[in-house]
């Protein structure tokens, strides 16, 4: 009969340890390319991987979006963070692209003023921010709390 033998600590911790986790790889534009989930974890990860200038403007942007919105909801679905209001639908996203980032009001038409990036779709309306922009936090707050009473996008 063959002897059963224990593994030691040693051989235990040098198979189960984890890796640690690859940079996630950067997609045309410089748009992170991170895996779908709900919660604030993965808007974190994509927020973290926004490459150089981008990640700041990331940071601000959840700031000032999770300090208008108490509970906002968060998700990254199709390499973007979405926010959203739990049972009205996600209001605004954003996207890196190579010289700015782009943040996208699912309802930007109803917004007053509106954001000044036209769509092809009729109700949204983006802001583009660039390296060295002066971001009129005022505004973009009034935005946020507007569009978070308006009924989201279902995606």
């Amino acid at each position: 009969m063959a002897e059963r033998r224990s593994k030691t600590a040693a051989e235990v911790t040098s198979k189960t340890v984890a890796e640690p986790a690859a940079a996630p790889r950067l997609l045309s534009g410089g748009n992170p390319q991170i895996a779908r989930g709900h919660g604030d974890a993965p808007v974190q990860a994509y927020i973290a991987a926004m490459p150089g200038w981008k990640s700041e403007i990331g940071r601000r942007l959840d700031v000032i979006i999770t300090g208008t919105v108490p509970g906002v909801s968060k998700a990254v679905k199709w390499n973007s963070p979405f926010y959203g209001v739990a049972g009205q639908g996600w209001f605004l996203g954003i996207h890196c692209f190579t010289k700015y980032v782009k943040v996208a009001f699912f309802r930007g038409a109803l917004l007053d003023p509106p954001p000044p990036g036209a769509s092809k779709q009729k109700d949204v309306r983006y802001l583009d921010i660039r390296e060295n922009d002066e971001i009129d936090e005022a505004q973009l707050t009034d935005w946020v709390e507007q569009a978070s009473r308006l009924p989201g996008e279902r995606m």
